[in-house]
């Protein structure tokens, strides 16, 4: 599924530039009197003590048996053996991939894996606690969120230093438009009328839209984090605790429902116009600029007034999808703050009812998601409302109702939720996916597993059947390893490669953990290595978290106050698409050319996936609050030694 979040369609393409990381990179050039090309690539994060570890030499020339050592600092030989057997052809560049098996190291510290032979290559690794490891990545994933605050309440920091979009406190709703073929708008806005307080919540990206169908998902993401997961990103976790910033995403979501009217406002701002409409990825500035942009300009009157959408008239039927999540995030809402926060948690838990109340179950047409609808071309809803009734169950299960609430019976909700789930397995997108904003029915099926509480008598779907559809998903991400040298989970030349390796890492915890087994721990532990590091361009696709990562995000903050060569201040934290089947180009005014001096130093790593670390190439290296909602949970499923 594809973001088309990026800088708008119709500005100029750009030349592609050359540049360089250097030595960071990894790896080797041929050395003197070497026959070829070697690169060591490893999870750049580390190693937990007990779990697989696995590194990967990507050869030029064949290097079968090619002899590797660990070293410790002290420069102590701690394991020695030879590569395993050739795992096939990366690039016409690098035709051999071979695993470098080290898990019996296990002891704490900084270690080399040299490899001999051919195609002599190095790589440093981290191997220790997963607690000690991985709570650094999930403090830059918070720090991410906080970047992504709008409105008055932000985190000042040397990316944040003003509020922004103040206007969205008495902002206009307005009707769905339509749009052409290429996503225009057709003529004007038509206003409804009506003001509501659409202030504070996430910007979506590297734009400053924001959207409740990529909201709820990440916040119901963290929100779980946060309950289940008290010491890595709860009430325990210190300068990791998310309890905060998931209480600023529900109450962003609560803004955006109309609990009394019954109405859900779906959007704000624009990210396409027309020729008489600019929006706001036809410009690149700074968030606190738009308030006044442009002084009275008409044309850019969306930019300093941003438009809300309203999802349907009061009392209607609301897109399945967006009521599901939506009232998946507000239901966890209620069991997090429940007890430190009365007063949110009921009004998370009566807007959670009501918006589930309202899902039309016979949707028509394009589910809602974005205008236009390209931006998130969303078609599974089934697994939506699964995981939406499985967290009122939960919730309505905590006790301490509110009066007034539709329904008090946990049970309505449980078999509400296994008859969406029956519809998600016998339906026509049954583990098509794997874990990311478009397909959630992992965490659904995982906590209607948990809410089932080991009986599933009258229910439409069993704890059996539930599982079996979870290894029907991570199956899919076996079967596509088998074709990848590096046995990542997911094609590397598609869109949202991160997401769902992080995904994929989440699931198969999942698994392990709701079985009491440890049947896809070492795949998870490579799927998250993965997109850590363990890949071909020998990069980390999550800023910050690793020695080599994006330096060039196509964020605007991050490019208009941050740095351009990955030193401080960065977007830590902030995960990115990934590898694609290609890297778009195309610059905007005030756009900061990144890399400053040009140029693509993972071009040679490509094959038929590219990765750019270039600002104009959103298909890469823009990153989403979705894109990055599993990473915290992978890494808080480590940290807890879940893996």
């Amino acid at each position: 599924m594809s973001h088309w979040r990026g800088i708008a369609a119709a500005i100029v393409a750009a030349a592609l530039g050359i540049g360089a990381y250097g030595a960071l990179l990894g790896g080797s050039s041929p050395a003197a009197g070497s026959a070829g090309e070697g690169n060591v690539r490893v999870n750049q994060v580390g190693y937990p003590l007990s779990a697989d570890k696995r590194a990967y030499l990507m050869a030029s020339v064949p290097a079968a048996r090619a002899p590797f050592t660990v070293t410790d600092d002290g420069g102590r030989v701690v394991a020695a053996g030879v590569v395993g057997p050739d795992l096939g052809r990366w690039s016409p560049r690098y035709r051999h991939v071979y695993p470098i098996d080290f898990t019996r190291v296990r002891r704490a510290g900084t270690y080399a894996v040299s490899v001999g032979g051919p195609v002599p290559a190095r790589a440093m690794v981290q191997v220790g606690a997963g607690a000690a490891l991985y709570a650094g990545p999930i403090r830059n994933a918070l720090s991410f969120y906080r970047v992504q605050r709008d409105g008055a309440a932000i985190v000042r920091s040397a990316l944040r230093t003003a509020p922004t979009h103040l206007n969205d406190a008495h902002a206009m709703t307005y009707r769905t438009p339509k749009v052409d073929g290429d996503g225009a708008f057709k003529g004007d806005l038509s206003p409804l009328g009506v003001r509501v307080n659409a202030a504070g919540g996430w910007w979506d990206a590297g734009d400053y839209l924001k959207f409740v169908h990529a909201t709820a998902y990440t916040d119901a993401v963290l929100l779980m984090g946060v309950r289940d997961f008290p010491a890595q990103m709860g009430a325990r976790a210190g300068s990791a605790d998310f309890d905060a910033e998931a209480q600023f995403g529900a109450r962003w979501l609560l803004r955006m429902w109309d609990d009394r009217a019954r109405t859900l406002y779906y959007q704000v701002g624009i990210g396409n116009g027309n020729d008489a409409i600019v929006s706001d990825h036809d410009i690149w500035r700074l968030p606190q600029d738009d308030d006044t942009y442009g002084g009275h300009d008409p044309a850019f009157r969306y930019i300093r007034h941003r438009p809300v959408f309203r999802a349907g008239p009061p009392g209607s039927p609301v897109s399945p999808n967006l009521a599901g999540r939506d009232a998946a995030a507000l239901a966890l809402c209620y069991q997090v703050y429940r007890t430190t926060d009365p007063r949110l948690a009921r009004n998370c838990l009566v807007s959670a009812e009501h918006l589930f109340d309202l899902a039309d179950t016979t949707p028509k047409g394009h589910l809602t998601t974005a205008i236009p609808f390209d931006f998130y071309p969303e078609s599974e809803w089934r697994d939506d409302l699964e995981l939406g009734a499985t967290e009122l169950y939960r919730a309505v299960a905590a006790g301490g109702l509110p009066r007034g609430l539709p329904h008090r019976d946990p049970r309505h909700y449980v078999e509400l939720a296994a008859h969406w789930a029956h519809a998600y397995i016998h339906g026509p997108n049954d583990a098509a996916d794997t874990l990311n904003l478009y397909d959630v029915s992992a965490l659904g099926h995982g906590e209607l597993i948990r809410a089932m509480h080991g009986r599933d008598g009258g229910l439409a779907v069993t704890r059996a059947g539930l599982l079996a559809d979870l290894r029907r998903q991570l199956a899919r991400g076996i079967a596509q390893g088998k074709t990848d040298p590096f046995g990542f989970g997911y094609g590397w030349a598609q869109y949202d490669t991160t997401t769902h390796g992080t995904g994929l890492a989440v699931t198969a915890s999942l698994y392990d953990e709701l079985t009491h087994s440890h049947r896809y721990a070492a795949l998870g532990m490579r799927w998250l290595g993965n997109v850590l590091g363990a890949n071909a361009w020998g990069s980390s696709f999550i800023v910050g978290d690793g020695r080599v990562y994006p330096h060039c995000t196509q964020h605007q903050v991050a490019n208009i106050a941050g740095s351009l060569d990955g030193s401080a201040p960065v977007l830590a934290g902030a995960s990115v698409e990934g590898p694609n089947s290609e890297a778009t180009s195309g610059r905007l005014p005030h756009m900061r050319a990144c890399p400053a001096g040009g140029g693509d130093a993972f071009a040679r790593f490509n094959s038929s996936a590219v990765y750019r670390d270039n600002v104009e190439s959103y298909s890469t290296v823009e990153p989403a609050i979705d894109l990055t909602a599993t990473s915290p949970l992978a890494f808080a499923r480590v940290a807890a030694g879940r893996f």
